[in-house]
């Protein structure tokens, strides 16, 4: 159980704090997330409500910092604690004092029914005005998500945009030598916490991505030598083989509506893109080009499908329509484009150009146009974004770590190309999914 309580302050209509998310930060907002308070220390599963507030005040200000758009103070510089009748009443020349423009406080309360509750408030410092605060109530063995959503509501309030710090990330551990590569899915929370592997290495898996409800996750496995799509249920653990088809299957990923999937299929040595009604069973054929077509992604509408293909002698990518018709090519760099994804806000599509024996990651428009690159490292490749489509996770593989035997760490990248951050995992990982919200 997860839920909102309530919003317990409205947004004054004059408040002009407000972070410029696309202009790209040179300098970060300072901003002041102490230990949240509590109104009576009570024990929970998870410890003190005390040290719970501590905690939660903690992954608060990581998850901001991670944005590159805040500056979270460091909390020996604090000139004060906030007990709980600060909470709604900020002693803010204190917080002036140490230069914060924003306060972000709040309250850990155990419940009668072993449910916690955090109440989340922003304030601007120097006007001294409540910019939004809400509560929200959760079993105690996902605290971490309460404090996701409360780094959420001062993120959105601050951007203007719809946060992204109460999701999850799907991707593929690696461990082992180059030659013999041990491959699972493992999943996390998007700072990395919460890890643990769905699967147990036996065969080797890749591509995982998220369908809409969050709880299951299609991926390609060499399970029995047989090349073959699966969905995975996080809840259940449960495993199932999409279509027992004769020939190898592979790049799953589900329509918007969770209703189907668009997989690559190889026949008689041609590779062409079907769509899987998931009820029925049923396969639509979607391309019919000579050479291989994969990598589908559909736009968030459902109306429109990207993908790449070498139809032209050279891996490009492509735009058509839901149903295979109205296919035309978008590419034309002097490169080879590939793993194209297209953006939950549907304005540019991610993807990974290769040339001069380098991989890097960039965006374009639907059209083709606006071409940019956000990385420049040896090999970066495997984008996938983030709920809100301002942040790009990927995987990166080292000159030097390459030759060592194939090791990659996962990485992320804002739209200004100027935050780019590790995300550590506990082995090597690769083809990361960024999941929706998890509302």
């Amino acid at each position: 159980m997860f839920a909102m309580l309530a919003a317990v302050a409205a947004v004054p209509a004059h408040a002009v704090l407000r972070v410029d998310i696309n202009s790209g930060i040179q300098q970060p907002m300072p901003i002041a997330v102490p230990a949240f308070a509590t109104p009576t220390v009570a024990p929970t599963a998870a410890g003190s409500t005390d040290a719970l507030g501590k905690q939660m005040a903690e992954v608060i200000a990581a998850d901001l910092e991670s944005s590159g758009l805040f500056k979270p103070l460091n909390p020996a510089a604090y000139t004060t604690t906030v007990s709980f009748p600060d909470v709604s009443a900020p002693q803010f020349p204190s917080w002036r004092t140490v230069a914060a423009q924003a306060l972000v406080t709040g309250s850990v309360q155990a419940n009668a029914d072993g449910t916690i509750t955090l109440g989340c408030y922003l304030y601007d410092v120097f006007s001294e005005e409540r910019l939004d605060a809400q509560n929200f109530t959760a079993t105690v063995s996902t605290w971490r998500r309460l404090a996701h959503r409360c780094a959420d509501m001062v993120y959105s309030r601050l951007t203007g945009e719809t946060g992204y710090f109460d999701s999850r990330i799907v991707y593929v551990s690696e461990t082992g030598p180059k030659i013999k590569r041990i491959k699972r899915l493992a999943i996390m929370d998007q700072d990395g916490a919460n890890h643990r592997f769905l699967t147990n290495g036996q065969s080797l898996v890749l591509t995982p991505r998220f369908a809409p409800n969050q709880q299951t996750i299609a991926y390609m496995s060499f399970a029995q030598n047989r090349p073959r799509v699966y969905v995975y249920n996080i809840g259940s653990g449960s495993q199932q083989l999409v279509g027992d088809f004769p020939n190898m299957t592979f790049a799953p990923r589900f329509a918007p509506d969770g209703n189907s999937l668009v997989i690559s299929m190889a026949v008689g040595g041609n590779t062409d893109i079907y769509r899987l009604d998931i009820g029925s069973r049923r396969l639509t054929r979607l391309t019919t080009s000579p050479g291989i077509d994969t990598a589908a992604s559909f736009s968030p509408d459902g109306s429109k499908i990207v993908f790449e293909s070498d139809r032209g002698g050279g891996q490009q990518i492509y735009v058509m329509n839901a149903d295979g018709s109205g296919q035309q090519r978008i590419s034309f760099g002097d490169s080879r484009y590939a793993t194209p994804v297209w953006s939950p806000r549907g304005d540019l599509i991610a993807f990974t150009k290769m040339g001069s024996g380098q991989f890097k990651i960039g965006v374009m428009r639907p059209d083709g146009g606006g071409e940019r690159l956000l990385t420049n490292a040896w090999q970066d490749e495997g984008p996938t974004w983030s709920p809100n489509g301002r942040v790009i996770m990927f995987f990166r593989t080292g000159q030097s770590s390459r030759a060592r035997g194939g090791s990659a760490d996962l990485w992320s990248v804002d739209l200004t190309g100027l935050n780019e951050r590790r995300i550590k995992t506990p082995l090597d990982g690769s083809d990361p999914a960024w999941s929706p919200l998890l509302r």
